[in-house]
């Protein structure tokens, strides 16, 4: 058997470039309108919202650490300080000399900055409950009783506890949250002072994962299937080509459509804003703007990590839903989170009301592992079938686009260790969000393993991490 390739050997920048020209589309590329400082300040405006109104993280230490994905750092200092107003429940930030962003919180539906010449979203915010029970009369994982006793016996607690260590060591890794758990039992966890099992936390792009969740109980429920060309309804003219991509394309981020986003290999940080981010910040219909962008390649000839894809799957859920007369809203949690145990999740929109799941979204750590646990379940959860057989082999194994460029990392809303990345078997895949976020998924160790931390110690996330990976692998014995 071949071994895979190791980072060292994945083409060269100017390879996936070379190659990417060559099957590329004759379409324009018209760049995001609007002030990239106006952007930048939106996003701030919104994450410091989020921060103190779903986490309730104090304003002044959210300024310094948290939300730098859109709201860059260097950029903070070019506008006013975040007034917080904690009877609107909103945060404003004014640029000198230009206008005054405005983010407020709508319950459910979480922090939105509000559209220019506006003093209100566009859509009307729906309170979104959980039917569990209260999780302190309930056993894990359907609540948080955890069981008493020691660790099993083929866990070596000495190592777990040495794990969990190596998370927190470095202060400035601003590591908030880690949970472990081994055959779906939490076998160690911590947290950053002043934050629980229990709160939410900005999480950013695993929120593709819970898409990709969503799409999966879709599919379960017979409304759509994975090869069907995507029915988006702006594609639909005589002559579109976007009506050959499938809906396996879009959740392989493969649908070809022309943005700019900062993983592209050829992305220039000096030249227009990039649409990746104006998802989040440019305060429209994201889901228009995502289905009105031109062909840049053939559906599923190219890889490439884009925004658009997740937000046309999230398009495509909300289509779904609301074609059969139901709650768009409720939705996730009626059909995912009341089934696994979760209760923390809050789901950010738009100011149309879209879910912005392709990175607004906030959850405990306790609640991604038990998503991660569905997973490394094969979509079972107390033997209820949640997602349909096959649909985590299908997230889990390499996109074909994506190995076309010899690039064994992507699979489908989720991405593979293929070149050993993580310091986890190659067959491990994993969530990942901006701000060293993860939920890794080690099937071959029944391990399930959750870091989130703020955004000023990505840096430091991943060494971290892996630092723990090496010895929880060991800690306990591989099953497969």
């Amino acid at each position: 058997m071949t071994p895979p390739p190791t980072a060292e050997q994945l083409p060269a920048r100017e390879a996936l470039i070379a190659r990417a020209r060559a099957l590329e589309i004759d379409t324009p590329y018209v760049p995001p309108p609007g002030n990239p400082l106006e952007h930048h300040t939106s996003g701030y405006a919104k994450s410091m919202c989020s921060a103190v109104f779903i986490t309730g993280i104090d304003p002044e230490v959210a300024a310094e650490t948290l939300g730098y994905f859109v709201g860059p750092y260097d950029q903070r200092k070019n506008v006013g300080k975040p007034v917080v107003d904690r009877a609107k429940k909103e945060v404003r930030i004014s640029i000198p000399n230009g206008p005054t962003l405005v983010a407020r919180y709508f319950g459910s539906q979480g922090c939105v900055t509000l559209p220019p010449g506006r003093d209100d979203v566009f859509f009307k915010p729906v309170p979104v409950k959980s039917a569990l029970p209260d999780p302190s009369t309930l056993p894990w994982p359907m609540g948080d009783v955890l069981p008493g006793g020691p660790l099993p016996a083929e866990v070596d607690a000495a190592k777990v506890a040495q794990a969990i260590e190596t998370a927190f060591v470095v202060p400035d890794a601003y590591t908030s949250a880690f949970v472990v758990t081994h055959k779906g039992r939490i076998i160690a966890e911590h947290y950053m002072n002043g934050i629980g099992p229990t709160t939410p936390l900005e999480s950013w792009s695993m929120g593709k994962s819970v898409v990709a969740t969503m799409m999966g109980v879709l599919i379960r429920q017979g409304a759509y299937t994975l090869d069907q060309p995507a029915p988006i309804p702006e594609w639909q003219g005589a002559g579109d080509g976007r009506k050959q991509i499938r809906i396996s394309d879009i959740l392989r981020m493969s649908s070809g459509l022309r943005i700019k986003a900062p993983d592209d290999p050829d992305f220039n940080p000096n030249g227009t804003y990039p649409d990746h981010v104006y998802y989040y910040t440019g305060r429209i219909d994201a889901f228009n703007y995502a289905a009105t962008r031109p062909q840049q390649w053939p559906a599923g000839a190219v890889g490439r990590y884009r925004n658009t894809d997740p937000v046309l799957a999230n398009y495509l859920v909300r289509l779904a839903v609301e074609k059969r007369g139901e709650d768009y809203y409720s939705f996730p949690q009626r059909e995912i989170f009341d089934k696994i145990g979760i209760r923390s999740m809050t789901i950010e929109t738009d100011p149309y009301g879209n879910f912005l799941t392709q990175g607004y979204d906030f959850m405990s750590a306790r609640d991604w592992a038990r998503l991660g646990n569905l997973y490394l379940q094969d979509g079972v959860w107390n033997g209820e079938r949640v997602l349909p057989e096959g649909f985590v082999k299908f997230v889990s194994s390499v996109a074909p686009a994506w190995a076309a460029d010899k690039r064994p990392i992507y699979g489908g809303f989720f991405w593979i260790n293929g070149t050993g990345t993580l310091a986890a078997p190659t067959a491990a895949y994993y969530m990942l969000g901006a701000g060293g976020q993860y939920v890794v998924v080690i099937p071959s160790h029944d391990l399930v393993v959750v870091r989130l931390g703020h955004s000023k110690g990505e840096r430091y996330s991943t060494p971290t991490l892996n630092g723990a990976l090496s010895l929880l692998t060991v800690a306990v014995p591989s099953v497969r």
